[in-house]
């Protein structure tokens, strides 16, 4: 059978004619055929999954309730477009109570279908062939994914123990700043669990300002914040003048599969973001983001209750960690935890990098995890593993995750 034109009408940002013929198995695929192995190896067994990075809780039950009154309300039916103002008078009231941020509902605020769709929206606002989007590895990549779909490059900035997990941006060199329009941060931050002080946001906005380059800040995991009062970019003197900050109702609420978050910030920059959205979506369901409303006025009854269970997981994955021999240190924030991962065991067995090691983990002891292997060899841990039962199926696990890595003795 002759092959299709349509393969050589794809489109080089997606492999172009050898779209669908490469061989390579990504990471997360191979981490999903090897739990597979893993249960057909084990019938009946449990996969203690550490790696999905999304809540094992559902929302709280007056956000459920307020969704199911305002979908069956006849005037929600319609198209949202860029949002409706209850929405972001909402997102208003919670960056002023949590943050102690001001900002203008109107004009400083855009809803989006979750920050990864607004992380692929806004490149389109800035980037020409040949800009530069400075990203933080390991990361998020899909901003810089973005970015190179329209022709611009990536600087691959790594973030490491030694540079406290912040990008050394007196590193970038002079025609690389030229070049550059956009610079990814997230803090805390994914997967390393590292949270920016206010001295990293004051120097990023520094450096933004004398390089004429915006900071998209990625504040997803914000409100899980475990060393202090959760920090927003715009407690920075000046930090409007050069910086968008994307917020989400999936981390500190329980939302993921809602798709709703925020970009706020710079009025000219979310402006844009509102005309490129505008043809790029109709908007999130009005009673989702009538939901969200009932959450973020709720945000101090709500945030807190999921963040002490995540530390408190955390707490516990840290210390069994480190009495089998892991450098662990707990995160300051968000639900991860970023280890350095051994070269082997003490039996013989060797790993060349994070992935071999995660592929063991979920062979040998049926734990499943996230290898990083971009800027050193480290594998993430996410405390949003499922206990259904509460507490009691939470300390059950955890103790099962003990239990199993138990006697191990690993080569560092």
């Amino acid at each position: 059978m002759s092959e299709s034109f349509i393969q050589g009408n794809f489109a080089d940002r997606i492999g172009g004619d050898k779209f669908g013929k490469d061989t390579k198995i990504y990471k997360f695929e191979k981490i999903k055929r090897a739990k597979r192995a893993a249960l057909q190896a084990n019938p009946g067994a449990e996969i203690i999954d550490m790696g999905v990075g999304e809540p094992d809780d559902m929302a709280f039950p007056e956000v459920v309730k307020t969704l199911a009154e305002e979908a069956a309300k006849w005037e929600n039916r319609t198209y949202a477009d860029n949002g409706i103002a209850d929405f972001n008078r909402a997102a208003a009231r919670y960056m002023k109570a949590l943050y102690n941020v001001e900002l203008d509902p109107e004009k400083e605020i855009c809803h989006a279908i979750g920050s990864k769709s607004a992380l692929s929206l806004l490149p389109a606002c800035f980037i020409n062939p040949g800009d530069c989007t400075i990203m933080t590895i390991p990361g998020y990549p899909v901003l810089g994914t973005w970015s190179q779909y329209l022709g611009g490059k990536v600087i691959n900035m790594p973030i490491t123990v030694e540079n406290g997990f912040f990008p050394e941006l007196d590193k970038i060199s002079p025609e690389d700043r030229k070049r550059a329009k956009l610079l990814y941060l997230n803090y805390p931050n994914n997967p390393t669990g590292a949270s920016a002080t206010p001295e990293m946001f004051e120097k990023a906005v520094k450096f933004a300002k004398d390089n004429d380059i915006l900071i998209v800040s990625d504040a997803a995991y914000a409100p899980l914040n475990f060393k202090g009062k959760p920090l927003s970019i715009f407690s920075i003197r000046g930090a409007k003048d050069v910086a968008v900050e994307l917020h989400s109702m999936s981390k500190g609420f329980n939302m993921t599969g809602w798709r709703l978050s925020w970009v706020c910030g710079n009025e000219l920059a979310v402006r844009a973001f509102a005309n490129v959205k505008d043809n790029a979506d109709s908007g999130q369901f009005a009673a989702i983001q009538k939901a969200a409303i009932a959450a973020l006025d709720n945000q101090s009854k709500i945030t807190p209750l999921i963040s002490s269970k995540y530390e408190r997981r955390l707490k516990t994955m840290t210390e069994t960690l480190k009495k089998i021999g892991f450098p662990a240190r707990m995160p300051e924030g968000s639900f991860y935890l970023y280890v350095k991962c051994p070269k082997g065991t003490d039996s013989g067995v060797k790993f060349e990098n994070a992935e071999e090691f995660s592929q063991w983990l979920i062979k040998e002891k049926l734990i499943s995890t996230v290898p990083w292997d971009d800027a050193g060899h480290f594998v993430r841990f996410s405390a949003t593993f499922v206990a259904r039962g509460g507490e009691k199926d939470e300390k059950r696990v955890l103790e099962e995750f003990s239990k199993r890595l138990e006697g191990l003795k690993f080569i560092f």
